[in-house]
């Protein structure tokens, strides 16, 4: 079991969909559906052209984690679409944390210096993970003006990139 994290581009959006919408409906009963969240049909236009990107992490072939990073603003960008497959979590392959510290050192060449992400409250491992990465709760007030808000989202993390 080889692990590889690669950019995703539009050619990834099927594996994506798949892999999110999954994990989303199944697993956690989120109410979300493709139609909220059609940046996964435009990965290229909605996430790269923008100065963020979207990494998929790969073992053997098959899509089983993925995180992103939308820029919007000058030094600002928003977490987006971190997900990692059920049997493929946890400490021994690592995954969440890997894509988390590639999506940072990102951060860190394109002088990207606060990170924001919204979450839901069912999602308790994903807020524990985020807290153990230093990610600081904020109220939905104190979000940045341009952030972008997902409707489902009810809590949300700030992180000052050093």
């Amino acid at each position: 079991m080889k692990l590889q994290i690669q950019s995703l581009d539009n050619s990834h959006s099927a594996q994506a969909i798949d892999l999110i919408l999954t994990i989303q409906q199944k697993e956690f009963n989120v109410p979300i559906t493709i139609e909220d969240q059609p940046d996964l049909l435009q990965i290229e236009s909605f996430y790269h052209e923008a100065g963020g990107n979207f990494w998929g992490a790969f073992i053997d072939g098959e899509l089983v984690g993925s995180i992103a990073l939308v820029k919007f603003d000058e030094k600002a960008g928003a977490v987006r679409k971190m997900f990692v497959k059920k049997e493929f979590r946890g400490k021994e392959l690592n995954i969440a944390q890997i894509l988390l510290e590639i999506l940072i050192s990102f951060c860190r060449e394109k002088r990207i210096d606060d990170l924001y992400l919204g979450t839901v409250s069912v999602l308790k491992a994903a807020q524990r993970f985020y807290e153990r990465n230093n990610f600081i709760k904020i109220k939905k007030e104190n979000l940045p003006a341009l952030f972008p808000l997902m409707s489902a989202d009810d809590i949300f993390y700030h992180l000052h990139i050093d």
